[in-house]
């Protein structure tokens, strides 16, 4: 910013005593050199000149801060002193001139209209019938006084004309400080929305990896101990899956985390060159803290890269897991797979993961169940059934877990199903657009199942 730009800030942040200073220096001037134009004797006329300038000046502090009534006082007193005997007061009536500039540019439309009109009246009617008054009502001072009128009336129309373009100006700045100004707000506002997004979305793949998983580990460090006494092969099949669901959630987790990390990495690349640090010592600071953790935690970063997220492929792996927890489940293919989005495909892995995580924690001892993926020419389905005891397991709370269902079925387009089945159960029903369908508005999902 130039010195001219701050100086330009500073004065309008301090209007009223910029303007109170130049009043006082102008009133030095003013004071001084007041007199009125047309009087017969200057002497007689002088402290009569004076008083109307410093009425003249009395409002011009307020010239920018309250427009308007400083406007109208400062022509009111030019009015008062043409009809009170004095004409024509120099200079204090170049004043209306600096009152009509700042009523256009910073006061409403109705007011500079109002004043330039005036003005014209004032020039083209008022001065000359109050000289002629003075001069003993001739009308040959009448016609001459016109052509002075006219001169008045085209200096104020000049004056008006340079501040239309002023008060131009000044509204164009104003609506660009005020669009400069909701655009940061906006901006804002969509930085909070998104990482409330990005919270959430962390939140539902943190829950579902951490719920599902744990679930398997609880039940089955449960079996395995009470089974250890009396059969400790099955003590040993149970430590095997514990071990197994571990290490997957933990390759989930760290395949989520590398997401996060890669993006932290991208941002902060961009930074890199806005704070100055060279591509040297990043690549050198980065080499010494990837060494130091190469050395303390051997291929952890090889494991920390971003891999594919699960898709409809992996429902078969996640009921395989299933069965090796113990749970009686079966999976059936309707239609004909197509290729989906990672996205969609991971609704539907999540949705199902869920589900089963639910059955294992809700249906009770030892239910069956059924996990359905049906493809239609529109839509692919995916359909858990269980016989365990979901009504019975009824909530007014829905819990996260639905509720997370609920939102990444919404992001696609698709509907959501839950509740109890009739003759005992429960049923979870996903229906997915395929890419290039109509999507059709979703219907009020029902949830009266709790989960974690």
């Amino acid at each position: 910013m130039s010195w001219i730009e701050r100086m330009g800030r500073w004065f309008e942040a301090h209007r009223f005593g910029v303007d109170l200073t130049t009043t006082v220096v102008l009133a030095g001037f003013m004071l001084v050199a007041a007199t009125d134009v047309y009087t017969a004797d200057p002497y007689l006329s002088r402290a009569g000149s004076v008083a109307w300038t410093f009425a003249l000046l009395a409002p011009l502090p307020w010239r920018r801060t309250r427009p308007v009534p400083s406007a109208v006082a400062i022509f009111a007193v030019a009015l008062a002193h043409m009809l009170a005997g004095y004409p024509m007061i120099m200079p204090g009536d170049l004043l209306v001139l600096v009152a009509l500039f700042s009523v256009t540019v910073y006061g409403p439309t109705w007011a500079h209209v109002t004043a330039i009109c005036a003005t014209a009246v004032g020039s083209v009617v008022v001065l000359p019938i109050t000289v002629g008054i003075r001069a003993g009502q001739s009308a040959s001072a009448v016609l001459e006084m016109v052509p002075v009128g006219v001169f008045c009336l085209v200096t104020g129309l000049a004056v008006w004309a340079f501040a239309l373009v002023r008060r131009s100006r000044r509204v164009t700045m104003d609506a660009l400080r005020d669009r400069a100004h909701r655009l940061e707000i906006e901006r804002d506002q969509q930085a909070r929305i998104s990482a409330a997004a990005e919270r959430a979305r962390i939140a539902r793949e943190m829950h579902d990896i951490v719920a599902h998983s744990l679930s398997i580990v609880v039940a089955q460090a449960d079996g395995g101990r009470y089974a250890a006494a009396s059969d400790p092969a099955a003590a040993v099949r149970a430590l095997g899956t514990i071990s197994e669901t571990g290490r997957t959630a933990l390759t989930d987790m760290r395949r989520l985390l590398g997401v996060l990390r890669s993006q932290d990495d991208e941002d902060t690349a961009r930074l890199e060159p806005a704070t100055g640090s060279t591509p040297t010592a990043a690549l050198t600071a980065g080499a010494t803290s990837g060494g130091e953790r190469a050395a303390s935690a051997g291929d952890e970063p090889r494991q920390a890269r971003p891999a594919p997220q699960p898709g409809v492929e992996e429902i078969e792996d996640l009921v395989a897991q299933a069965r090796d927890g113990g749970q009686r489940v079966s999976l059936v293919r309707v239609g004909e797979p197509r290729t989906l989005p990672a996205g969609m495909g991971l609704t539907l892995y999540r949705v199902c993961q869920e589900s089963l995580t639910n059955v294992r924690k809700h249906a009770g001892p030892d239910p069956a169940v059924t996990v359905a993926v049906r493809w239609t020419p529109s839509t692919v389905e995916l359909e858990v059934l269980d016989d365990g005891r979901g009504a019975a397991a009824t909530s007014n709370d829905p819990g996260f877990g639905l509720r997370g269902m609920r939102e990444r079925a919404n992001l696609y387009g698709g509907t959501l199903e839950t509740g109890p089945r009739r003759g005992g159960g429960f049923r979870v029903h996903l229906e997915l657009p395929l890419p290039g369908a109509p999507v059709t508005a979703p219907p009020a999902p029902t949830t009266t199942q709790e989960d974690a």
